[in-house]
């Protein structure tokens, strides 16, 4: 058991999960958002808040951009500031979706004027890659169309495959671009990119810097999310995961709120295919907004409830299991997974942030520390960030 249990804990302490800048901002639904007290007026508090994460659960070096809610005249100042607080920069993430000229769309918009200023901004944020280090250009289009006849569906294809192509010819040797799927909304009647095959393809045509993004609450309901996980890590095109929760559609709550046997069943297909080390290049980043409750500590919970999905997976006693298969025995495969999913991993947890020098309750020690109430105090004036729901 000693000899699992530090495998188990050497994969843990390797393992790495990037938080979102606009998480710690005010975000919410379309109906509303509820401002709280402490929230980052700036990315340079953004970056402050994600190194609290990072802090408590040391799991979390890295945070995304979104531009243009992310803006800064210096992104290099921006960068030291993140090395400062002992974090780094993560996915440039980019934003061709609230711009009144998007109405019909960005790259597939039927006017070329649009589709060029779309495209310009993707550009533009590889150039911010450029000066941040940033390693991922993450994509994701509402475009869509809620009528049928409303546009040519080839033809949005094609305009598609158009502006990816420019911007992948744009990235740098180290550089990657994500694409992103999503089944609807806000377009409902056709997405241009509603799901993995059609990322996945459009991938394909562009080369190897091109890979995937999963967002697991970008599905119709019932979706087998770990088959898509083993093909696309068979194919070698799993570029990242956007972890949430949903209950209806793209609900963006905590990842593992809604179904953690899902984010087991996900994490093992991850770990079967030899993709969890970070030189696998799957980059394992949250997607959620906290509307009604605080902010950092659900950020926490959320790396907590990644590592302790992984912790299961990574026990999934992996001779026996491939044995059961090989023998046909339906439900020994059944119960030898279901051993792992059902094993408390919560000590060895604890016990492995005690070795990294951590408190084994990384939301109780946040709480502790008194750093909600030094920001709610401190960060009064200005304007909160927000994406503007």
């Amino acid at each position: 058991m000693t000899e699992t249990t530090d495998r188990v804990k050497a994969a843990l302490r390797a393992q790495r999960i990037e938080t979102p800048s606009w998480a710690y901002g005010n975000s919410g639904t379309r109906f509303k958002v509820f401002t709280q007290p402490g929230v980052p007026r700036t990315p340079f508090e953004k970056i402050d808040d994600a190194a609290q994460v990072h802090a408590f659960t040391g799991v979390a070096p890295t945070v995304a951009l979104h531009i243009p809610w992310d803006t800064v005249d210096d992104y290099r100042a921006l960068a030291d500031h993140a090395a400062e607080r002992g974090v780094a920069l993560g996915a440039i993430n980019s934003n061709v979706f609230q711009d009144d000229d998007y109405k019909l769309g960005s790259v597939t918009n039927p006017d070329p004027r649009v589709r060029r200023k779309a495209t310009d901004h993707l550009l533009d944020c590889v150039s911010i890659m450029d000066k941040t280090g940033s390693r991922d250009l993450k994509l994701w289009f509402s475009d869509g169309l809620n009528y049928p006849g409303q546009d040519n569906l080839a033809r949005r294809q094609d305009r598609l495959a158009e502006a990816l192509r420019e911007v992948y010819d744009r990235l740098g040797d180290d550089q990657r671009m994500l694409v992103e799927y999503k089944l609807f909304e806000p377009a409902f009647y056709a997405t241009d990119i509603p799901d993995w095959g059609t990322a996945f393809a459009h991938c394909v045509e562009l080369g190897p810097k091109a890979q995937v993004v999963i967002d697991t609450g970008h599905h119709a309901p019932g979706t087998n999310i770990e088959f898509i996980v083993a093909f696309l890590v068979r194919q070698k095109r799993l570029g990242a995961f956007d972890f949430n929760s949903r209950f209806y559609a793209d609900d963006d709550l905590m990842v593992g709120a809604a179904d953690p046997f899902q984010l087991f069943r996900i994490m093992h297909e991850i770990v079967r295919g030899d993709a969890l080390k970070p030189e696998a290049g799957i980059a394992f980043m949250l997607d959620q907004c906290h509307n009604i409750e605080a902010k950092i500590p659900a950020i926490i919970r959320s790396v907590l409830n990644v590592q302790e999905a992984t912790a299961k997976a990574l026990l999934v006693d992996v001779d026996a299991l491939e044995a059961a298969q090989d023998a046909g025995d339906v439900l020994e495969s059944n119960e030898v997974l279901m051993d792992a999913y059902n094993t408390d991993v919560r000590p060895l947890l604890a016990e492995l942030r005690t070795d990294m020098g951590l408190d084994p309750d990384p939301v109780r020690a946040y709480r502790r520390s008194g750093y909600g109430d030094r920001i709610s105090a401190d960060r009064v004036g200005g304007d909160q960030a927000g994406w503007g729901a």
